[in-house]
């Protein structure tokens, strides 16, 4: 009889044991009901952080998402602004997608805008940004079976196009997604002397490629995600040292869970499908440790174990998660101009 007890005590603790531990993971809406869709997003610390959006808009917060002051971009009012990376309050960068295809910059929180690149081919079609120090690059659907970089070394005042041959070479079919501005990414993870630049793709294949940002010659990677159609593939990549996470799948199956996250631990040399999968997600972060999160239209989810399960935390439909470089705070955002927090403890 005691020792039924104690087993039956024992299952109550566990169970209240995970209770907590999956409440204390929460997703928090901040605003939301505004005719944009966001899938632009930069948090500067926790405090600061920057959003950007279809009809030409965007918005600053000082006060860690309580806030925001929402703006208009005079002359743009049309574009779709999919991707902003913001070095403070006043200063930052916005690129959109479609045509025209802008890059600009603001030194005066938005309130004038320096026009550094307009582009109005329609075969054009810039995908997404991301900064490391005073370096940044963004990147476009291939162009002569060339993906389009874009690189500055002065945090965006002056762009030049990268040399076709010192870009990675497409096939028929392949492009990147413009979904959350995370499927490039700039980073130092003090494996080789030399910044890199790394990039997902998807449409006819599912691809990562990754090089040094000095190098002339690309490693390609075939990624273990759902491909094969337009709205398939890779759409975000996070790394953790040596530990790395991308995620993807199907927009146009978003509840399907076979095949949208995979997973690295030797830097990309080879990857594993995740054993327990979210549906379709278009964003993934590092959180600390072990921890990462995605979204998409198929809900939040959070990984405790660098990305082999999954778990849902949230069912709201978002585009875009970051984290701080710089602190904690970690923002989601999505269509209806709806924005979260999300709070790991």
């Amino acid at each position: 009889m005691i020792k039924k007890l104690l087993t039956a005590i024992s299952l109550a603790g566990l169970f209240l044991l995970y209770v907590n531990s999956a409440a204390a993971q929460k997703v928090t809406v901040l605003q939301q009901s505004k005719p944009v869709s966001i899938r632009g997003l930069s948090v500067v610390n926790d405090k600061i952080a920057w959003v950007s959006s279809s009809k030409g808009s965007f918005a600053v917060t000082k006060d860690a998402g309580k806030t925001w002051s929402w703006q208009q971009v005079k002359g743009f009012e049309t574009s779709d602004f999919r991707d902003v990376e913001a070095f403070s309050d006043k200063e930052a960068v916005m690129m959109s997608s479609g045509t025209p295809a802008l890059i600009l910059k603001t030194l005066d929180g938005g309130s004038t805008w320096q026009v550094k690149y307009h582009n109005r081919d329609t075969s054009v079609f810039l995908d997404a940004m991301d900064f490391l120090g005073k370096y940044g690059c963004v990147m476009g659907d291939p162009l002569g079976n060339h993906f389009v970089l874009f690189e500055t070394t002065d945090k965006g005042k002056n762009w030049k196009e990268r040399d076709i041959l010192k870009s990675p070479a497409g096939i028929p079919g392949e492009a990147c997604f413009a979904a959350s501005g995370t499927c490039l990414h700039v980073f130092d993870n003090g494996l080789i002397k030399s910044n890199s630049l790394l990039m997902v793709s998807g449409g006819s294949v599912a691809n990562l490629y990754m090089a040094p940002i000095s190098a002339k010659k690309w490693v390609m990677q075939p990624l273990p995600i759902s491909q094969g159609r337009p709205s398939a593939g890779a759409f975000s990549i996070a790394t953790n040292g040596k530990h790395w996470v991308a995620v993807g799948g199907d927009y146009q199956r978003d509840s399907r869970t076979d095949s949208t996250a995979c997973y690295s631990f030797d830097a990309g040399k080879t990857w594993k499908i995740a054993k327990a999968g979210p549906g379709f997600q278009s964003c993934v972060q590092h959180i600390e440790g072990k921890i990462y999160l995605s979204t998409g239209t198929a809900g939040t989810y959070l990984s405790k174990d660098e990305g082999i399960t999954w778990t849902k935390i949230d069912a709201g439909s978002y585009n875009v998660c970051i984290k701080t470089q710089h602190g904690k705070l970690t923002l989601l955002a999505g269509n209806g101009g709806k924005i979260a927090t999300f709070s790991l403890k």
